[in-house]
C-alpha cells in the first residue's frame, strides 16, 4: 500500500510545502492540507497503519520524527521540538507513544 492510494499526491505534495522548513511542521495544518481531516476513523487507522513503522500499534518518537518521510521519502525529518510536541499533544496517557485510539483521531480532526 502507498499513501497515495489513500490521500492525493498534489494535496500531500502542498502540505510537505508548507513545512519544509525546520520548526514550521503544524500538526492541524498538515492535517487540513493533506486530506487527512477530512478521513473517516477507519481511513485515520489505514495511514496511522501505515506510518507505524513495525506494526506495533503504536507509534513512538523515533517513528514521529519520520513521519513527513512516510507521506514523500526526500522530505526532511521532523526537528526534536516538532517531534516532542506532536508525541505530548497525542500522547494521552504519557507513556511516550502514541496509540491508534480516539486521542489520535481527535488530533487529526480538531481544527481550533
Amino acid at each position: 500500500m502507498s499513501i497515495t492510494d489513500l490521500l492525493s499526491a498534489d494535496d500531500i505534495a502542498a502540505a510537505l510545502q508548507e513545512c519544509q522548513d525546520p520548526d514550521t511542521f503544524e500538526p492541524q495544518k498538515f492535517f487540513q492540507t493533506s486530506g487527512l481531516s477530512k478521513m473517516s476513523a477507519s481511513q485515520v487507522k489505514d495511514v496511522f497503519r501505515f506510518i507505524d513503522n513495525d506494526q506495533s500499534g503504536y507509534l513512538d518518537e523515533e517513528e514521529l520524527k519520520f513521519f513527513l518521510q512516510k507521506f514523500e521519502s526526500g522530505a526532511r525529518e521532523l526537528t526534536e521540538s516538532e517531534t516532542k510536541s506532536l508525541m505530548a499533544a497525542a500522547d494521552n496517557d504519557g507513556d511516550g507513544k502514541i496509540g491508534a485510539d480516539a486521542k489520535f483521531s481527535w488530533l487529526l480532526f480538531d481544527t481550533t
